[in-house]
């Protein structure tokens, strides 16, 4: 009996770690039907939410995000933001202002669990559901809800009647059930920024004033009737309002915007991709929009050849909302914008299809993850971009991603500077988070070029996303996949640069011949996040050899790093040595300058004690 006891916890402890191995993830089929009321901005919709628990948990609770809700005075956001010190100005006492007819809400009016009532109660931007009965593991259930909305004054991302006079920027607005995942729920309340959502099938009808053009993630199914830029001619309702009905395939969510003056562009990429462009044209913006789809289209075959191929057949950019933000198969930006500002934005958006919308990281918790590697590849693009003159007269930056280091390292000299694990609703200023996800998140990978050298580098980040797309990366996952690729090991980065606000300081201490006429210089590692050093040693007559000396802890080193042929310095410098001896052979009889990482990547923070000229 002992003995099958054994071999069963044997095998109940191997299919955990399986699924742990595997990392199970949630699945939905969301079908939603909304009608709308443009005159009092307000939606009555329908929602069947077929979800799989493929968890090994019996789940007897679910929970929903309702967005809208945060537009109304006294909520978390509006708390949030006038205490903080640096509130966002697009938000600040905005919402505490808003009158019953201009918040925004969302209210649930039944919820049934397979045809049986749930109860629920409405905790701010949080709906708690205690359910009929547990839905047991690896098994589904049908969740119908019907629910009303009002479509808040446009203050953040979502709302009505913008800046720019776009009508409906419909972000974060429908019941959006919470991720449940390794870690539990995720029952954020919207406080600010970030998102996490459950992978599933969307199939939308919007139903709303026949003069209105929609623009949204997915696949229009009824082309041709409601026409504008889909199907031929304009729209053929017959009533007062026409239909739009969309799919989105594999996503985690779902947005769209509405306006009766939106010019419908489209255009095919050579990559294949249907390329949709709303906005209302002006005297302004209409050349900037004009060129913007050769320059997208340019930007897919890019990205698509360095970063992974896009997987969907569409992606629409919707001019609304405040700034840019990131959906599935869409973006809402602003479009009162020259050509760079528009190029720019549309960008940066576009490229969270790869750092969000397809590696569907937890945001909240790992926000760096999302925005870091989408500024780093964004500016990769449009330097790209630049050498294609195909910015106006923007000329391409020898180093791209040296502002980024530069911006990083004044903020690193603060007191402000709070380490990248911080959730992101509860950064103490918007400074800290905003400077940590998107300059810090980017500097990241500048680092990690740095210390693996460019060619592995590059292979590892498309590695990573061939490895975790449609799935929900964490940290952890990200840095195995460097170190696989590399054959280094990395987790004393990951823990210095992640989980600490400590800096890298190095500098050159003393040049001198020694006894046997070899140069001996000694560097010294001030700052405590220890690193590999790259040093550059130059002679009397201007050739340059580049020496690495790796950390011990890496357990190897680059060998290649772009064009620059590399010397491996004999010696491995352990972490906790305070200088290290890099001797240069005789054979360079005259040292006229060293530098420290003239490439400017490592993230120094006294760069003055970088170099030594004779």
């Amino acid at each position: 009996m002992q003995r099958i006891i054994f071999i069963a916890l044997l095998l109940i402890s191997s299919n955990l770690l399986h699924a742990q191995a595997d990392r199970w993830q949630q699945q939905i089929e969301c079908t939603m039907n909304i009608d709308f009321d443009v005159k009092n901005h307000q939606f009555a919709g329908t929602q069947k939410l077929v979800y799989y628990n493929n968890s090994p948990d019996a789940l007897d609770k679910v929970y929903y995000h309702l967005y809208f809700n945060a537009f109304q005075p006294g909520s978390m956001m509006d708390m949030r933001n006038q205490s903080l010190p640096d509130a966002d100005g697009r938000v600040k006492g905005r919402i505490g202002s808003l009158s019953k007819s201009e918040m925004g809400y969302l209210k649930i009016k039944s919820l049934k669990q397979d045809g049986k009532d749930t109860r629920f109660a409405h905790e701010g931007t949080i709906l708690e559901v205690t359910l009929e009965k547990p839905i047991l593991p690896n098994s589904k259930v049908v969740l119908d809800m019907e629910f009303d909305g009002q479509v808040p004054v446009q203050i953040r991302r979502s709302g009505r009647n913008s800046s720019e006079g776009i009508d409906y920027s419909m972000s974060q607005w429908y019941p959006k059930m919470c991720e449940y995942d390794y870690q539990g729920w995720h029952a954020n309340p919207y406080v600010g920024r970030e998102f996490y959502g459950i992978w599933g099938d969307f199939d939308v009808t919007i139903n709303i004033d026949k003069d209105y053009i929609v623009g949204a993630t997915g696949y229009i199914q009824n082309p041709d009737e409601v026409g504008h830029g889909y199907g031929k001619g304009k729209s053929r309702a017959t009533g007062d309002k026409i239909s739009w009905h969309f799919v989105a395939p594999n996503v985690h969510d779902f947005v769209w915007g509405a306006d009766p003056d939106y010019k419908h562009v489209t255009k095919k990429a050579k990559s294949g991709v249907e390329m949709h462009f709303f906005y209302q044209e002006t005297e302004d913006n209409k050349d900037a929009w004009a060129q913007l789809p050769d320059i997208m289209d340019e930007v897919f075959t890019f990205a698509n050849e360095n970063y992974g191929k896009y997987p969907y057949n569409a992606y629409s950019f919707i001019q609304g909302g405040d700034g840019g933000m990131e959906y599935p198969m869409a973006t809402l930006i602003t479009g009162n914008r020259n050509l760079p500002s528009l190029v720019g934005v549309s960008v940066h958006e576009l490229m969270h299809s790869w750092y969000q919308m397809i590696l569907g990281t937890n945001e909240a918790l790992y926000a760096w993850m999302d925005e870091g590697f989408t500024s780093h590849t964004s500016a990769e693009i449009m330097n790209h971009l630049r050498s294609k003159k195909m910015i106006g007269n923007q000329q391409a930056i020898d180093n791209v991603h040296a502002g980024a280091v530069n911006s990083y390292i004044g903020f690193a000299k603060t007191d402000y500077e709070e380490p990248l694990s911080t959730h992101a609703d509860h950064f103490k200023t918007n400074s800290a988070y905003g400077v940590g996800s998107y300059v810090k998140g980017a500097v990241c990978l500048t680092q990690l070029e740095y210390i693996l050298g460019k060619e592995t580098f590059d292979r590892a980040l498309l590695q990573y996303y061939e490895t975790w797309k449609f799935k929900h990366p964490n940290v952890n996952d990200f840095f195995r996949i460097m170190e696989k690729e590399s054959g280094l090991e990395l987790d004393w980065f990951k823990e210095y640069w992640v989980n600490t606000t400590e800096t890298i300081d190095y500098g050159v201490k003393t040049v001198e011949k020694n006894s046997r006429k070899q140069t001996k210089i000694v560097l010294e590692k001030i700052g405590v996040m220890p690193m590999p050093v790259d040093v550059v040693v130059t002679d009397n007559k201007g050739k340059t050899t580049t020496y690495t000396i790796p950390l011990r802890i890496m357990r190897g080193e680059k060998t290649k790093d772009g064009e620059a042929k590399i010397e491996v310095a004999e010696n491995d410098w352990p972490w906790t040595n305070p200088t290290y001896e890099l001797i240069i052979p005789a054979k360079i009889k005259k040292v006229a300058k060293v530098e420290i990482d003239p490439s400017i990547r490592m993230a120094d923070i006294n760069r003055d004690n970088n170099s030594w000229e004779d």
